[in-house]
């Protein structure tokens, strides 16, 4: 996924109300931007980071700006790396690379449709992948940002009720011999695996193991993330200690 015009760099003034950010421009003028990311965006949102935005030219938005990505500096000696925060990218990026053959273990089927109603607690799937003569696929997808120990990705990085939820509707899907699949979108190329975290949301991390036993699939791919583009590039492990 290319950004349509070049990204505004800047500096991270504060973060607030989950869904703004005051950044600092490179001229010194200082702008609202829209923060699409509902979590705590662990280890992403320390005052004076370098962060980068687009822009859109639509009358009808309040906030011109979105905040797009972030520079970290990696738990240990690592060099700083770029986060994608941007929890609206992920089904995207996931489908872009569906439809390329980049995830080939979910490759060969006909159409791919978006936030499908399903299960028993009223929700929808990210990605529903159809073939005619062949059981559905139900892709849930999640962010991951969070890093607090070298090359380990954690999530969720606040207590994901709606994860928990999810996790519950696939096992269903996979007791009714459909495929579910879950599938981490990890916004950072500094790690090279992805655990529940435990300290932070011991019920998800419980029912994830739940959903691996039952033979729900779980992947994480790795993104390659620059101020141009966002695309998925390797498959990492899933680790549930």
């Amino acid at each position: 996924m290319r950004f349509p015009a070049p990204l505004a760099e800047g500096a991270l003034l504060r973060r607030y109300k989950r869904f703004l950010a005051d950044v600092e421009l490179a001229d010194g003028s200082v702008v609202t931007a829209a923060c699409p990311n509902t979590g705590s965006m662990l280890g992403c949102c320390e005052p004076g980071s370098r962060v980068w935005l687009s822009e859109s030219d639509s009358p009808t938005r309040k906030y011109r700006h979105t905040w797009e990505m972030v520079e970290v500096r990696p738990p240990g000696r690592g060099r700083a790396v770029m986060v994608g925060i941007n929890t609206g990218l992920p089904n995207r990026l996931v489908a872009e690379a569906i439809g390329s053959g980049v995830i080939a273990e979910l490759a060969g089927y006909e159409t791919i449709r978006r936030e499908v109603a399903f299960g028993e607690e009223r929700s929808r799937v990210d990605l529903l992948l159809e073939s005619p003569g062949r059981a559905a696929c139900y892709v849930e997808v999640k962010n991951v940002t969070a890093a607090v120990t070298a090359g380990v990705a954690l999530f969720p990085d606040s207590v994901s009720a709606r994860g928990t939820k999810h996790l519950r509707e696939l096992m269903r899907l996979r007791a009714r011999g459909l495929r579910p699949v879950l599938v981490f979108c990890v916004q950072r190329g500094d790690v090279g695996e992805v655990r529940p975290a435990d300290a932070i949301d011991p019920l998800y991390g419980r029912t994830l193991r739940e959903a691996l036993a039952a033979g729900v699939e779980v992947m994480a791919w790795r993104a390659k993330v620059t101020a141009r583009a966002i695309a998925l590039a390797d498959r990492i492990e899933v680790r549930c200690p």
